[in-house]
C-alpha cells in the first residue's frame, strides 16, 4: 500500500515538472524550427513545421553568418567569457580562503559587503558604472573583464566561503610545516580541494556572461559587438524591417555553446551548490 501511495506521489510531482519543463523548451524548439523557414513565413506561421515551400535548408544561417559579422562577435564573447571566467574562479576564491582563515572583523564585514552586493539590482548601478568604466578607460574587450570580476564576485565569493569552512586547517598548517608558502598552500592543497565549487562557479559564471547583453552594450557599444549585441542589432533593417530568418539562425549558434557547456557541467553544479550550501 505504501509503495502504491509512493507511486502516486511520485506521478503528481513528474506531471508538473514536464509541464513546466515543456513550458521552458517550447520558445527554444520554435527558434529552431523557425530558422528553417523562410523569413516570410515565420510571421504569418510560426507555429507550423517546415514543409517543401517554407524549408530553406541553411540558407538562413549563411545570411546571418555573412550580414551579422557572427565570427568576430564569437571571438569577443569567447575571450571576454573565458576571460572573465578564470579571474572570477581564481580570484574569489583566494579572496574566500582569506576571508575565512582570517577571521578579523574587517575580513567579516568584507564578506558581508560581497553578499549584500548580491541583492543590488544592475539597473541601479548601471549609470555610474558606466561613468566609472570611462573615466578608467576600462571600455574595451580587455578591460570589462575586471568589470564582470566585480559583478561576480558577490555570489562566487559567496559560494567558495562555505566550502573553504570545511576544509580542516591543519591540513595548510602541515603543509606549512613542510615548507609551503601561503601561494603554494593555496593552490596545491586548497585549491584542489575546492574544485568541485569552483568548477559550478565557473560554469554558472559563463552561462551568465555569455548571454549578457547590457553590460557588453554599455561597455563596448557598438563598434565592439558580442553576440548578444550583435544578434539584437545586425538584425535590424531599414524602418524596423527584421530578417526574423537571420535572427533565428544567429540565436540557435548562440545558444548551442552554452547548452553543451552546461550538458557537459551539470553535474558539477548540483554537486557543488549542494556541498556549499551543506558545508557553509
Amino acid at each position: 500500500m505504501r509503495d502504491r501511495d509512493h507511486g502516486r506521489g511520485g506521478w503528481l510531482l513528474l506531471v508538473p515538472l514536464i509541464l513546466l519543463a515543456a513550458v521552458f523548451l517550447l520558445p527554444v524548439a520554435l527558434v529552431l524550427l523557425n530558422s528553417f523557414k523562410s523569413r516570410l513565413y515565420i510571421s504569418s506561421a510560426p507555429f507550423a513545421l517546415p514543409d517543401a515551400v517554407t524549408f530553406v535548408g541553411f540558407e538562413n544561417y549563411l545570411t546571418g553568418l555573412n550580414t551579422a559579422g557572427f565570427a568576430a562577435a564569437f571571438g569577443r564573447s569567447l575571450f571576454i567569457t573565458v576571460g572573465s571566467v578564470l579571474l572570477l574562479v581564481v580570484g574569489c576564491s583566494m579572496t574566500a580562503w582569506f576571508i575565512v582563515r582570517s577571521g578579523s572583523r574587517f575580513c567579516k564585514l568584507l564578506y558581508y559587503l560581497f553578499v549584500f552586493s548580491m541583492i543590488v539590482p544592475f539597473q541601479m548601478v548601471m549609470y555610474t558604472m558606466t561613468f566609472v568604466v570611462g573615466r578608467l578607460n576600462l571600455d574595451s574587450v580587455v578591460g570589462i573583464l575586471p568589470v564582470y570580476l566585480g559583478f561576480g564576485s558577490g555570489l562566487s565569493i559567496f559560494m567558495l566561503a562555505g566550502f573553504v569552512r570545511a576544509i580542516p586547517a591543519e591540513i595548510e598548517e602541515a603543509a606549512t610545516m613542510d615548507g609551503c608558502n601561503p601561494l603554494q598552500s593555496f593552490f596545491r592543497i586548497v585549491l584542489p580541494v575546492i574544485r568541485p565549487t569552483a568548477v559550478t562557479v565557473a560554469i554558472l559564471n559563463a552561462m551568465w556572461i555569455w548571454n549578457d547583453y547590457l553590460l557588453p552594450y554599455l561597455v563596448l557599444g557598438t563598434d565592439q559587438k558580442t553576440i548578444p549585441v550583435t544578434i539584437q542589432i545586425a538584425m535590424q533593417g531599414a524602418y524596423g524591417a527584421t530578417d526574423y530568418g537571420g535572427l533565428m539562425a544567429m540565436l540557435v549558434l548562440a545558444i548551442l555553446p552554452i547548452i553543451a557547456f552546461y550538458l557537459v557541467g551539470q553535474k558539477y553544479i548540483i554537486r557543488g551548490v549542494i556541498a556549499g550550501a551543506v558545508k557553509g
